[in-house]
């Protein structure tokens, strides 16, 4: 059985790409110091606790597990953070990132999939979003992602290191089965903030902003159900173990919700209804942002079966009914 060495795989997307892996015949080895991620969560493969701030934890990694490929999801992600802090996230994600990548020549591993972000396009309003659009960065979360993508493809053309890099949009949903899902200290993520106002845990959702030019006045994004993401990047490990090459996909379903459409969505779904205050605008919050993925679609053969609004609410809720995660 092939080692995939999954960085982040005690966190929310990670855990599920090491579920995925196994259940795809491969052994998913979860590197993760646990600052946000869930000792729980690793319940598919070994767990190495480790700093990938830490070059010999992990050199350690590679020696011990020799893996095949590499899946990096570990980083600092919360863009409103980075702007108060943006050396944190360049020091943190891009060191992190290319002790890594640096880890991963060394050893020979030519195989690294990365998780990267929409993020890294900027503020293109209303804009269907495909790989080809400009990127502009308006945060260091979105700039700290972008620069790691700049070093892959350099390790690429010098080095040969393959690799899928993959632009979230937005992810949500939960494991079917509810051995795992989304759980954040502190939780940013809409769907879950509007299921913890239904259940109690907090008294009542902020909709920032309902004047927007969008049908019923309320920011538009892309959703994705975690399973679906997660199952394109088997493909995408697929595509470089068969010796395919670099190449970079949005994943997206192409068809937006607004905050309204996930309010009533959740309403219908839970037979409860969602308590919600109105709030301003944030800065950088743009109308809509929608993804195009027709590459995926094309080129790895990827379907989005779970992302549909309703589903990717009812597996988030089923999930959200049980205790979760403790530290």
């Amino acid at each position: 059985m092939q080692n995939i060495l999954v960085t982040g795989g005690a966190g929310y997307i990670g855990s599920h790409a090491c579920k995925a892996l196994k259940a795809a015949g491969y052994q998913p080895v979860a590197f993760d110091n646990l600052s946000t991620g869930w000792a729980q969560a690793v319940q598919y493969g070994p767990l190495v606790e480790g700093d990938l701030l830490n070059p010999e934890a992990v050199k350690a990694a590679f020696d011990t597990y020799r893996p095949v490929a590499v899946m990096h999801f570990a980083a600092l992600s919360l863009v409103g953070e980075s702007m108060q802090k943006p050396e944190k996230y360049w020091r943190t994600n891009v060191n992190a990132a290319l002790n890594l990548i640096e880890a991963a020549q060394a050893a020979e591993c030519r195989a690294f999939i990365f998780s990267s972000t929409c993020a890294t396009y900027g503020e293109h309003d209303g804009v269907r979003l495909d790989e080809e659009t400009p990127q502009n960065p308006i945060n260091a979360y979105g700039g700290s992602k972008r620069a790691i993508e700049n070093i892959l493809r350099d390790f690429d053309n010098s080095h040969g290191l393959r690799h899928v890099i993959f632009r979230y949009f937005n992810v949500a949903g939960a494991d079917p089965q509810a051995e795992i899902g989304e759980q954040h200290v502190p939780e940013t993520h809409l769907i879950p903030i509007v299921l913890d106002a239904i259940s109690g845990k907090r008294p009542a959702l902020t909709v920032y902003g309902t004047d927007y030019h969008t049908p019923d006045g309320t920011c538009i994004r892309d959703y994705i159900h975690v399973c679906d993401l997660v199952d394109a990047h088997i493909l995408g490990l697929k595509r470089l173990l068969d010796g395919g090459e670099s190449r970079i996909f949005n994943l997206g379903t192409g068809s937006g919700f607004s905050v309204r459409e996930v309010i009533r969505a959740a309403e219908e779904a839970t037979g409860q209804p969602v308590p919600w205050v109105e709030g301003a605008r944030r800065a950088g919050d743009a109308a809509s942002l929608v993804s195009g993925s027709a590459r995926a679609m094309d080129e790895l053969g990827w379907v989005a079966r779970r992302s549909d609004l309703p589903t990717m609410i009812a597996d988030a809720w089923r999930w959200h009914m049980k205790e979760g995660f403790v530290r």
